[in-house]
């Protein structure tokens, strides 16, 4: 999945940080082992002349193979003295090589025209931060979902505990196998039982195995479109990141004030979304009622044959805490 151009910024800025340290360190370490091993500065000055000498054979018209040759002989002789000496004065062979973070691509990023494995781990550890500006995805995974909080006697028949566990297992799975294609999730329930929490445990899964998602409240969200629309600075979203990637996460639906285009604009993120088969995951405090009233039926209608409803029961969770 492609990233925003941003995140590929920040990765490449992130990397020649990387390289640069590197460089540096190891030209720390060149002059303190020079400074201690006088015989190394002797055989770096050697193996440049031979380096320059290699070159100078190119443009003559000697047997220019047998000339490489010796050169190159004389050059794994003087380096076999040099890691010699190294070794001799407990240094590791290795000692005046630039020791990158990556050794695979030197901190560059690509191999050949691919990207390497670290700037892909970089670009999705860009993505957790990001989304952590907005809400603390670090510390909501499956993991510190306590259904412990839940009331475990039945309320009309249901256990809320035993519930929370079945939406918790289910949303374990879902992320487990998430893809872009995947079943969208409407999350229901009363304030703090665990909503949010759920859709960034799901996030914080989706986006290390890969795949590109964005989180922001209804509020949020409709706000940037807005602004974007109308020709105003857009803070955190535009209507690509929303419409295009591979999960998007709608907190709080209900909560944001609403107008002519902001329902017109949710509806076309809903329907969109739902056309291009990409993942969406909506939190809302409300009930269908209450949805309807609020919104366009449009919105209800796909929701309510689109959605897979989670709802969750209990009390207020952060108020317990």
């Amino acid at each position: 999945m492609a990233y925003p151009s941003e995140y590929y910024s920040i990765a490449k800025r992130e990397l020649d940080r990387r390289r640069e340290k590197a460089t540096l360190s190891a030209q720390s370490q060149e002059a303190e082992l020079l400074s201690k091993i006088p015989e190394l500065a002797q055989i770096k000055s050697a193996l440049a002349k031979i380096g320059f000498n290699i070159s100078k054979v190119f443009f003559m018209n000697s047997d220019k193979k047998a000339q490489i040759e010796k050169l190159a002989s004389e050059s794994l002789e003087l380096q076999k003295k040099r890691d010699e000496l190294l070794k001799k004065h407990g240094y590791s062979s290795d000692a005046l090589e630039v020791h990158y973070s990556c050794p695979h691509c030197g901190d560059t990023g690509f191999i050949g025209e691919r990207l390497c494995k670290c700037q892909t781990e970089l670009l999705k550890e860009i993505e957790k931060r990001e989304i952590g500006k907005l809400a603390p995805i670090g510390e909501c995974t499956f993991e510190s979902f306590d259904v412990n909080y839940y009331p475990e006697e039945s309320e009309n028949g249901i256990s809320p505990r035993l519930k929370a566990q079945k939406i918790l297992d289910s949303c374990r799975s879902y992320a487990g196998s998430f893809t872009p294609a995947s079943k969208n999730i409407m999350f229901m329930g009363g304030t703090g039982l665990g909503k949010t929490h759920l859709s960034l445990a799901i996030a914080n899964v989706a986006i290390s195995r890969g795949y590109h998602a964005v989180y922001g409240t209804a509020q949020n969200i409709l706000a940037d479109l807005e602004a974007e629309r109308f020709g105003r600075t857009a803070r955190n979203y535009n209507q690509s990141s929303v419409l295009d990637c591979d999960l998007l996460i709608l907190d709080d639906l209900g909560c944001e004030f609403t107008n002519q285009y902001s329902v017109s604009e949710l509806y076309n993120i809903i329907n969109s979304r739902i056309l291009s088969k990409k993942a969406t995951i909506i939190s809302t405090n409300l009930g269908f009622d209450e949805l309807s009233a609020k919104y366009d039926q449009r919105i209800t209608s796909r929701i309510s044959g689109e959605y897979s409803v989670l709802t969750l029961i209990g009390n207020d969770i952060r108020y317990i805490k």
